[in-house]
């Protein structure tokens, strides 16, 4: 009776509190990393890929995830019973290995708990809109050898803990955050990184000096990247020494000092960085518009000088794409999924699609266009897509679509929405699969009149045109095959509550038969964004991609809608509307009121040059347009000052008009 009663009670004890039969690292994901990494989200919003970590999901299909078995081998999830195993998450020798969720959509921040995964050997979540600090903690996990947080939200100093993963640690990308601070020394004095090959800090707030021994903390660097930062100092000339070390990037920084007439980086790695090269001749310093530039803004439309900034900042914009794809191409992966109902091509991050579940998606209707509709459409596990149903008769065939989608399959970028999957149908039918994201086009932000709009100042406007700057010029240079978009305008941006914009439809006119592609055509001129010499969709080119990009960023600076009014039938011509306001010396008058709040000047704050730029952008004769490559030097050159504006507590508002944080 005892042992009946023990065993009933191990029952009892087994239902009420689940955990206490799980594997530790299961136990851990579900209850403190899970809830951390998809943030304040409701239920109804739940993430797509944190929506398979569920005790009713085998263990192999939780999105991912690496696990290994008690024997140390990894949990090979392509066998059929590993796949469909329930039991497996409550193995307490099961251990996480890898934590990849990369451009998935997560908005909440990195949990402490991270720090007790004690297999956990690789942390891959950049490209999402993380917040709030590094925790301490990281430096506690005991096994991680890689880390990639690039492209989120992060704030904060770097931890010192950090240094505490130097035995294992072989990459650590931080790139492209709001990170601040010294970077931290060792714990330990005369402590090293043996194994570290790649540390990119660019992109963020780091100030002060570089550690005088940091060459040799880390000896065995292949990368380095501080870029764009605020360190200062005397710059470690050891540095150069390193024979292993094969990318440089030090530029726009405040570093002192002198280098070697000639370095095997190339000046591109120091410009703006302060340092000198050789005997005075400077590779630092950004360049000011002088104080004619308002009037500049005309005559710069027709200057040849634009060509040659754009021919060689565009090479150094093209090496860097080339090493960001080479990168990013790694990951890039394809599957089938055939069967009598049709085809399912998936890509990186589609993985978990099958030709099942896409075929009996239930959804309805978010928009038409003349080349399809696009559809919201849930899962059976309550996951959520976007399905893009191309109309019949405007696609090309099976055999001509099928390398253009796997072209678009592969492209992967922040300021991109990834195209997770295509189905082709038995009977022809064909439908784009992407991730839903439920965001605001550009459209709506910058033209809603309803109460409760979001106010859009000089920096949340500013981070949205230099995020749809680096899509395009992704696009354009950072692909094998160069990708052009096409179709340009404020309707194919999304834009999230931090304001990460996010382009969409890049590409399409490539899959359309001619007379389809020139309907494309029709509507951009219409809208007003396309380019004087587009006649035809066959002569679209990254210079008219770079038009329509300057249309948008006018109407980003003047809050006025494109093209043909709808109630007047009027067209509104924005290039020229600024040319008439230069004319008549009434240049401040053509900005967004809006957008001028809180400026004291519009010079300093980089407005006039911005707008410089979209002119030149517009300009008439294509081959004096800059490259995208260019355009997204200037806009990083001309940042606003007041950066802290982004995110502003009383000025971000919900969907319902209440306030909440950025």
């Amino acid at each position: 009776m005892a042992s009946t009663l023990l065993t009933l009670f191990t029952i009892l004890s087994i239902l009420t509190n689940p955990s206490s039969s799980q594997s530790p690292d299961v136990s851990l994901l579900l209850t403190k990393i899970k809830p951390s990494l998809q943030g304040n989200s409701s239920s109804s919003t739940t993430n797509i890929q944190l929506s398979t970590w569920n005790l009713s999901t085998p263990l192999c299909a939780w999105r991912g995830l690496q696990w290994s078995l008690s024997d140390g081998d990894p949990l090979n999830c392509d066998v059929n019973p590993a796949r469909t195993n329930l039991s497996l998450s409550r193995d307490p020798s099961l251990s996480l290995l890898s934590l990849r969720l990369p451009a998935s959509g997560l908005s909440g921040s990195i949990p402490p708990e991270i720090g007790r995964l004690s297999s956990l050997q690789s942390l891959f979540l950049g490209v999402n809109s993380l917040v709030g600090p590094i925790p301490l903690e990281l430096g506690n996990a005991p096994s991680i050898s890689a880390v990639d947080l690039t492209g989120n939200l992060l704030s904060g100093p770097l931890p010192p803990s950090i240094w505490n993963l130097c035995n294992r640690l072989v990459s650590l990308r931080l790139h492209h955050n709001n990170l601040s601070g010294s970077l931290p020394s060792p714990a330990l004095p005369n402590s090293t990184c043996p194994n570290l090959q790649v540390l990119d800090l660019g992109e963020n707030g780091f100030r002060g000096d570089l550690p005088s021994d940091f060459a040799t903390q880390f000896t065995n660097l292949t990368e380095l990247d501080l870029g764009s930062n605020s360190f200062s100092g005397s710059f470690p000339p050891s540095l150069l020494g390193l024979n292993s070390l094969q990318k440089l990037n030090l530029s726009f920084n405040n570093f002192t000092g002198s280098l070697p007439a000639t370095t095997r980086f190339g000046a591109a790695a120091f410009q703006g960085s302060g340092l000198v090269i050789g005997s005075g001749n400077g590779v630092g310093g950004g360049s000011r518009l002088s104080s004619g530039a308002v009037a500049g803004i005309v005559i710069g439309l027709m200057a040849g000088i634009v060509v040659l900034a754009s021919v060689s900042i565009g090479l150094v914009q093209r090496r860097k794409a080339h090493a960001r794809k080479q990168e990013e191409g790694d990951e890039a992966g394809e599957q089938e999924d055939d069967g009598r109902d049709g085809r399912l091509v998936v890509f990186q991050g589609g993985e978990h699609l099958t030709l099942e579940e896409v075929l009996n998606a239930t959804g309805q209707v978010m928009e038409k266009t003349s080349y399809g509709t696009v559809y919201k459409a849930k899962l059976a596990d309550g996951g959520t897509i976007a399905l893009r149903l191309l109309r019949e008769g405007s696609c090309r065939d099976g055999a001509s679509c099928l390398p253009v989608v796997r072209q678009l399959g592969r492209a992967r970028h922040e300021n991109l929405v990834a195209l997770r999957a295509f189905y082709q149908g038995e009977r022809g039918e064909k439908l784009l699969i992407y991730d839903y994201l439920p965001n605001k086009t550009l459209n709506e932000l910058l033209h809603e009149t309803r109460g409760g709009k979001t106010m859009l100042s000089w920096p949340r406007r500013h981070k949205i045109a230099l995020g749809v700057a680096r899509g395009l010029a992704h696009l354009h240079t950072g692909q094998e095959t160069p990708i052009v978009h096409g179709n340009v305008r404020s309707k194919n941006i999304l834009v999230d509550e931090f304001f990460v914009a996010r382009i969409t439809e890049y590409g399409l006119d490539k899959l359309m038969v001619p007379t389809v592609a020139d309907e494309i055509v029709s509507a951009a001129k219409s809208d007003g964004y396309k380019a004087p010499e587009l006649q035809k969709m066959k002569r679209c080119s990254p210079r008219t991609d770079v038009y329509s990009f300057g249309i948008l960023l006018l109407e980003i600076l003047l809050g006025k809608k494109p093209g043909k009014d709808t109630r007047t039938g009027e067209m509104l011509d924005l290039p020229s509307l600024v040319k008439a306001a230069v004319l008549e010396e009434t240049t401040m008058e053509v900005f967004d009121v809006e957008l001028l709040k809180g400026i004291r000047s519009p010079m300093e704050e980089g407005l006039v040059q911005a707008l410089k730029l979209a002119m030149g952008c517009c300009a008439p004769v294509d081959s004096v347009r800059p490259d995208m490559g260019e355009v997204v030097k200037q806009l990083e050159e001309n940042r606003p000052r007041n950066r802290s504006a982004l995110y502003s507590p009383a000025e971000i508002r919900s969907e319902i008009g209440t306030p909440r944080l950025g």
